[in-house]
């Protein structure tokens, strides 16, 4: 398939160096952006995907910013507009999982470090869009899309993951409360709550589990995401902000 032509300003995607946030970020490129494939520690996984943009035509950018870092993402966002262009969208995607077990044997640094990749980290992103994107700055206004989970409506408890499961339904409230905020200034605020997707870091068995009740009889794959995540960046959703979107195949 080849790129369209890039006219749509610049997108940064966080995490894109593999599953979700890859295939958003290619969905993104073939849409016509710029896009700005963000990771913390992968490089190479990086630099693939940008290959896999470039090689049908597209422009993109490996960066590297820990989002738990507001340094870091400042200075994304600054190589972001001044080597790509304008940016018009943000993909809040990069997170963690965290220490799988009890709540009662959780560890301080362990939920400190969760809380600032999943939810501070996303919150300053926005901080730093809102600053690029809004009218009130001299932007054009823009879409901000934050993953967030099907955990967050459903937890379903007992596998040792609450505190990751908490950080995802703040995702979901701080869309809605964002898109409030910025909605006159020309920005939209929009989540997607998926449900077990396949990639390398859902557990064998979480597949085989989910996959073998699924209504629709498979589990998800990350392009079903990024498909639905390219509508909410695009024209024809310019009438929906503050809205949460499961991908679950009907779980």
């Amino acid at each position: 398939m080849t790129t369209a032509v890039q006219d749509k300003g610049t997108a940064i995607v966080t995490g894109a160096s593999r599953g979700i946030g890859a295939a958003i970020a290619k969905r993104l490129a073939s849409d016509g952006y710029g896009v700005i494939v963000n990771y913390a520690a992968d490089s190479s996984g990086a630099e693939s995907v940008v290959s896999a943009i470039t090689g049908t035509g597209g422009k993109a950018m490996a960066v590297q910013a820990d989002v738990a870092s507001e340094e870091d993402v400042a200075a994304m966002f600054d190589r972001a507009t001044g080597q790509m262009g304008p940016v018009t969208a943000l993909v809040n995607n990069a997170g963690a999982a965290g220490e799988q077990a009890r709540i009662d044997e959780q560890h301080f640094d362990a939920v400190a470090r969760l809380m600032q990749v999943n939810v501070v980290g996303p919150i300053m992103c926005a901080k730093h869009a809102v600053r690029t994107m809004s009218t009130a700055h001299g932007g054009k206004g823009g879409s901000i899309v934050t993953i967030a989970s099907i955990a967050a409506k459903a937890p379903p408890g007992g596998n040792g993951l609450v505190p990751y499961e908490a950080t995802k339904g703040a995702l979901v409230t701080f869309a809605r409360g964002l898109s409030n905020e910025v909605a006159s200034e020309g920005i939209r605020s929009n989540s997607v709550s998926p449900g077990v997707i396949e990639t390398d870091l859902a557990d064998s068995d979480l597949r085989e589990t989910i996959g073998s009740r699924a209504p629709l009889g498979r589990l998800g794959q990350p392009d079903d995401i990024a498909a639905t995540v390219s509508w909410l960046v695009s024209p024809e959703a310019s009438f929906v902000t503050g809205s949460d979107f499961t991908v679950s195949g009907g779980l």
